[in-house]
Parts: structure tokens; sequence; C-alpha cells
């Protein structure tokens, strides 16, 4: 067995193995599950991953979690089949690199987390011969990862809550077309209100008989895989001793606690830029100590980080000492100085990723989508304002081609189509919708559950 436990951000005095907080996903007071103990990786370990492929580090970072809770060789198993992608590391200039994440089957970084969970999630299930009902919320590519990571699997159906205005075409295709297990579910809202509603479903009581389970980055077995690609990066671009700089395009902060996480397994990192788009609750957060929720949220072209009240905030408070629940209520302040020794915020409208995207590709033929714009642009304001640094690496979370309308205004350039989108609009979408309001969603998912015992 695994001797690491995982506790909830809001205090709850149940501590749990990573497989059960992997299949519950939300601890029961709506917290989220954090572990009490991140081992320590020896910088001699992570000099050896320069050698490595992607699936035999990402051995390494997420194994210590699960102990024996997965046979070795079937977890090994798990990894070469969820990793059977590039990863690419772009050198643009004077060490400065992209990190491009969108190399998955839905071309987005969410990729990397939704994968390993699915394969993850089915061998546990598969040994208690339980089902689930994956419940998840997504402002733009998590829907499609989650979708596409659990499609065709025996005893997991998924549920999608996407705001119906704020998706593109494609990203929207992505989850609509596939059909079996899984249903997504439009809502005449925004991500915050999507969310909201799926950790309210997680505090029914009502809802007990549905083996709810999450996908969002608040379970905890989408965030640990997030931690590899951090390792990767480095292994790719980094000489032994040096430390490097992250820039994290950050929405729902998922994505960064990742790397923090990888920082406190021992990854020499120098600093993390967090650029969130206009939605600028955590920068203000970083300059006053104060943390008000931007509701609703504004929307900006960086879709999936339209995010007003990030949920893996709890996570970030708690790693720095604080407590924070999950309405945003700053029970306990965290240590704000180290935080700000650790992490550089920053808040990217949406003229300046405009015009990132329009000078990268002038500049360098790099070619960027407004979220990987908005991490490209937050590493120009650290370079500019802090100082020079290598290596360091700005992570590119999307394909251009999910955003093919703004790519061709601002360049000209109509990016290709991976082959993985490119039959997306001769497919047939099935979709449902609901209001804003809880009981539209218990309403749907007691029909739901009635469709599938039929």
């Amino acid at each position: 067995m695994s001797d690491i436990e995982f506790f909830s951000t809001n205090g709850h005095p149940e501590r749990v193995n990573f497989r059960q907080a992997l299949l519950v996903g939300q601890a029961p007071d709506k917290g989220l599950y954090m572990p009490e103990r991140i081992p320590v990786i020896p910088l001699s370990k992570i000099s050896q991953f320069s050698k490595m492929s992607y699936p035999k580090i990402a051995y390494q970072v997420v194994k210590p979690y699960l102990g024996d809770l997965v046979a070795d060789e079937a977890f090994r198993a798990m990894l070469q089949d969820a990793y059977n992608f590039d990863v690419p590391v772009e050198k643009v200039y004077d060490g400065k690199y992209i990190l491009r994440l969108d190399r998955g089957p839905t071309c987005s970084f969410k990729d990397f987390a939704a994968r390993l969970m699915g394969r993850l999630m089915q061998y546990f299930l598969k040994k208690d011969g339980r089902s689930v009902l994956i419940l998840t919320a997504t402002s733009g590519d998590t829907g499609s990862a989650v979708a596409h990571a659990f499609y065709g699997l025996e005893n997991i159906s998924v549920v999608v809550l996407f705001p119906e205005k704020e998706v593109t075409h494609r990203q929207r295709r992505q989850m609509t077309t596939l059909g079996k297990n899984v249903s997504p579910l439009a809502v005449d809202g925004k991500f915050d209100d999507c969310q909201a509603l799926v950790k309210q479903a997680f505090a029914d009581s009502d809802l007990k008989g549905l083996n709810l389970s999450s996908a969002n980055s608040i379970n905890i077995g989408r965030l640990l895989p997030q931690a590899v690609y951090y390792f990767y990066a480095y292994s790719r671009t980094a000489t032994e001793g040096n430390t490097i700089v992250f820039s994290v395009p950050s929405g729902n902060f998922g994505d960064l606690m990742g790397g923090l996480i990888a920082m406190k397994m021992g990854l020499p990192v120098h600093k993390f830029i967090v650029a969130t788009n206009e939605n600028d609750e955590f920068p203000n957060f970083m300059k006053t100590g104060d943390y008000e929720p931007i509701r609703p949220s504004e929307n900006c072209i960086s879709n999936a980080m339209n995010v007003g009240h990030p949920s893996n905030l709890a996570r970030l408070f708690c790693l720095y000492g604080g407590q924070m629940d999950e309405t945003g209520h700053v029970n306990r302040q965290p240590d704000l100085q180290a935080m700000r020794e650790n992490l550089f915020a920053v808040s990217i409208s949406d003229e300046e990723t405009r015009r990132t995207i329009k000078d990268s590709y002038n500049q360098y033929k790099v070619l960027l989508e407004p979220h990987g714009a908005v991490g490209w642009a937050g590493l120009a304001r650290y370079l500019k304002e802090v100082g020079d640094w290598s290596p360091c690496v700005s992570l590119e979370t999307a394909d251009p081609a999910k955003f093919p309308e703004e790519i061709v205004r601002l360049t000209g350039v109509n990016p290709p189509l991976p082959k993985a989108m490119a039959q997306l609009d001769q497919l047939e979408e099935h979709f449902d919708k609901i209001n804003m309001n809880y009981a539209s969603l218990k309403d749907y998912l007691g029909r739901f559950a009635k469709s599938q015992e039929q």
C-alpha cells in the first residue's frame, strides 16, 4: 500500500488513499484532496530524466503516490498507452522555449491528465466490480479531453457541462460528436455557473446512488499527472544544477498546481509566472493580499481561462499554509511572502494577447493560440520587469487550429488542421441544454440515471 494519504483542504478529519480520492473526486466537505506528504525526487535522479522517455519520467513522478495500489506492470502499460504522442519542446531564442502540450488526441494539455486518469479509474473499477458517473464542467478543453479519455470505457458514464456561448465551434464538436457513454450538456450561463452546479451535485445526498465522481482538476487524479511535464521540460532544456522559469497560462489553476507539486517534489524552479487573462482576481490578490472573486467572469478570447474563482486556489493556499473554502472565502491567509518568492502573477489583456500572437509569428514564425499567447506575453513581461533568465519554458496548451478565425485575422495564416480534428465538421452533434438553476441539473441527472437503468 502507498503510505501517502490525502486530506481535505476544508479540514474534514477523514484521510483517504489515492484510489479513494480518485474515485470520489471531491472531499465530503466540498474541499479538495491534497497529499499529506509530498515525496522528493533526488536531484541525482532528476538529472537522469534527460535520457528517459515521457512515460518513464511519468512513472518516477506518479508512482510514489500509488504505492502498490496498482500493479507495477499494469501501471507501466497504462503510461505507455496514455502517452503515445509527441511532446515537443521548441527553442524560440536564447534559452527561451515553448512546451507544446497540444499533440494528444484532443490537441489540448488536458489530454495528459485525463488519459492517465481514465485508465487508473478503469483499473480500480474493474477490480471492484463498480461503475461511476463522471460529472465534470469545462470552460473549453477539459470537456473534450475528458470525453475522449473515457470514451467507450466500461463501467464509466460521462456528463460534461459547458457554457453554451463561451466555447468555440471546434471545442464543442469535440464533445458533442462522440456519443456512446458521453453526454454533453450545454448550460445557459458561464463556466463558473457550470462549476458551481457540479459542486452542488456532489454535495447533494439525494444523488448518492449515482456514484458521482469528478474529472475536473478538482480531482487529485487530474492534478498529479500534470506535474510530469514540468520534469520533462526541465530534462530537455536545463543542465544539472540550473533552475528554470515556467510561464503558465492559468484559468482554474490546475496546471499551475501541477507545477508547484513538481517544485515541492524537488524540481529546481526559479519562478512560476502565473499568467491570467483579464480575470485578474489572483494577480490582484498577490498585489494586495485581498482576494475578491470576479462574478461573473470576464469573457476573453482565451476562453478556457475565463474563470472568476479558480477551484485550485484552495490547494494553492493550502500549500502555503492558508485555508480557502469552495466559495472563495479565506479562513486563514497563506504565507504571501513565500508565494511572492515563487510566483510572479500578471494579467494579460485581450489586446496584448492578440498583439503577442501577431508578433510571435512575425518575429519568430511561432504560431500561438490565445492561451499560449497569454503565457508567452506573461514571460515577456517577467523578462522586462525582473530581468533575463534561462532556461525559460512557456506552456502552449492547445492547438492553434482550435481558434482559426482569430489566428487568420492576426497572422494571415490558416493553422493546419491536426488529423484528430479533421473530420469534426462532418460528424453529427448530440447534446442537451439546461438553464443555470440547480433544479434543472438535478432533474436531468435523475432522468439520465433512469435511462441508464433501462
